[in-house]
């Protein structure tokens, strides 16, 4: 399940590369690698700013949560070579398609996939 939620991610990845301007992937193989340093960025990191940023996050509702997002793929773009975001601008933007595109995927593949290894009454 791990693989293919990274797998997932790695192709949310390149679909966003293709739809935002501005947000440039080399090649499938640095998508990968960019991928993983993202989860491990989202599990590590993200939480702790989640934390930090809480009052401001229920303020706008949760919305701040993109701002974090898009702080997490500027900084896996920072560490990837061949991973590059122009601006704040474009990663926000970028981490709202992420989200929509990681939404619909799992939807497609996950829910599939945890519905077939469901036991059978």
């Amino acid at each position: 399940m791990l693989i293919l939620r990274w797998l997932l991610n790695t192709l949310a990845l390149m679909v966003v590369a293709y739809l935002v301007p501005g947000f440039n992937i080399a090649s499938f193989w640095t998508a990968l690698v960019a991928a993983a340093i993202l989860g491990i960025v989202n599990l590590l990191i993200r939480p702790i700013l989640l934390l930090l940023t809480l009052p401001v996050n229920i303020l706008t509702l949760g919305l701040f949560t993109f701002v974090i997002n898009a702080l997490m793929l500027l900084l896996v773009a920072n560490i990837v070579q061949g991973f590059s975001i122009n601006s704040f601008g474009t990663a926000l933007f970028a981490a709202i398609i992420f989200w929509l595109v990681s939404m619909v995927l799992d939807l497609l593949f996950l829910r599939n996939a945890s519905a077939n290894n469901a036991p059978q009454a």
